[in-house]
């Protein structure tokens, strides 16, 4: 859910007109009642919730007959991967629409508290460790009991991120002996801070924004031959990899996977991407030799109520760059609001979106800051 009760309970006190679809947050835990007891109204489905809206709120963006409905001039906030949003873009584009998109929020420690793909990672890294322990048929943690001694899981988190960290720190919490692999130098010592062993394959591709770059063939030649044995020998294997706005790295090959033993598990974390794997397929459970490759398909909703919330307290804090007083005023010289903004007005204000769009590009220019009169 884009808004939990207690963060639409916020804008209510504020004087924001809340509505919210009815039974969309069901599957969170959160009723039609509990939105109604803190002041928001509950609306019908699709269109006649967001008919008059000067702003609607999503988790995933719109497809292209959502937008349709959406009124003139609106103001849309989500996740808008502009290479597969690019239907729903034209659309909102016609229709004068703004579009805020939280995958493009600048790098800066102001925006942390907004930062849903982190937020929203977070959700996955713990899911992905719990569906590891839910597939592997073996105990995570060390057994010592009178019938023998049982060894720990070993599990491979590849990939650093925040993502992988929570995989991490979940594995561990779980008993199992963990290590770590990231192309990142940096992300040595945090992998080690939680209990991790980190692989050092000498290869680094340190990116800019504190992301990785995308491997050149050669070094993702080099990866991939060492990093076949570590492979071979893990129970499980989690996989993060994701350079943004491109198909997610294939980490693990077809031969790395023939390798691993008797009920080997991948989650890969990447799959909505286009996965980790070379057969990874988004949603389901693939059987390749002795493993099951489990592509793991937005993860955040297997654990709704904590991402919902997470998710919600992260578009509160968007949105106060938006809004004065209870109503929509943007900030238009701040740049967490000129970074995230794709459309403005329906004018293209992003390079990207106006290049994929086949647009002129027109970027915001900031008001000029008013000078104090002199007393």
């Amino acid at each position: 859910m884009a808004l939990v009760p207690e963060v639409a309970k916020r804008f209510v006190d504020q004087g924001i007109d809340v509505v919210i679809e009815s039974g969309a947050g069901a599957a969170a835990t959160f009723t039609d009642d509990s939105y109604t007891n803190v002041g928001a109204r509950v609306g019908g489905a699709g269109a006649a919730t967001t008919q008059g809206a000067d702003v609607v709120v999503k988790v995933n963006a719109p497809t292209a007959e959502e937008a349709a409905t959406y009124p003139e001039g609106v103001t849309v906030i989500s996740f808008f991967q502009i290479g597969q949003s690019l239907d729903a873009l034209k659309v909102l584009s016609e229709k004068k629409a703004t579009v805020v998109s939280f995958d493009l929020l600048p790098r800066i420690s102001r925006a942390q508290s907004m930062d849903a793909l982190s937020s929203q990672s977070t959700v996955s890294g713990y899911r992905s460790g719990l569906a590891a322990a839910e597939h592997l048929a073996k105990f995570f943690p060390m057994f010592m009991t009178a019938a023998g001694t049982v060894p720990p899981a070993r599990v491979l988190v590849m990939g650093v991120g925040v993502a992988g960290l929570q995989a991490i720190a979940t594995a561990r919490r779980l008993g199992a002996q963990v290590l770590a692999y990231d192309v990142r130098s940096a992300a040595k010592e945090e992998a080690e801070s939680l209990g991790a062993k980190f692989l050092n394959l000498g290869v680094t591709a340190e990116g800019a924004g504190g992301y990785a770059r995308e491997l050149t063939p050669e070094e993702l030649q080099a990866q991939q031959a060492a990093l076949a044995k570590e492979v071979a020998s893990m129970d499980v294997v989690i996989t993060t990899a994701a350079v943004p706005g491109r198909k997610a790295p294939i980490l693990v090959t077809g031969a790395m996977i023939d390798q691993m033993g008797p009920g080997s598990v991948i989650i890969d974390m990447a799959a909505d991407g286009g996965g980790n794997t070379e057969v990874t397929v988004a949603g389901e459970t693939v059987r390749r030799g002795h493993c099951a490759v489990i592509g793991l398909s937005n993860p955040p909703a297997g654990m709704p109520t904590h991402a919902s919330f997470l998710y919600s307290r992260n578009v509160l804090n968007l949105l106060e760059l938006f809004t004065k007083d209870g109503e929509l005023s943007p900030d238009w010289a701040d740049e967490i609001v000129i970074g995230t903004t794709i459309l403005k007005d329906g004018v293209a204000v992003n390079e990207v979106a106006a290049e994929s769009l086949g647009t002129s590009y027109q970027p915001i220019t900031p008001p000029p800051a008013e000078i104090p009169e002199e007393a």
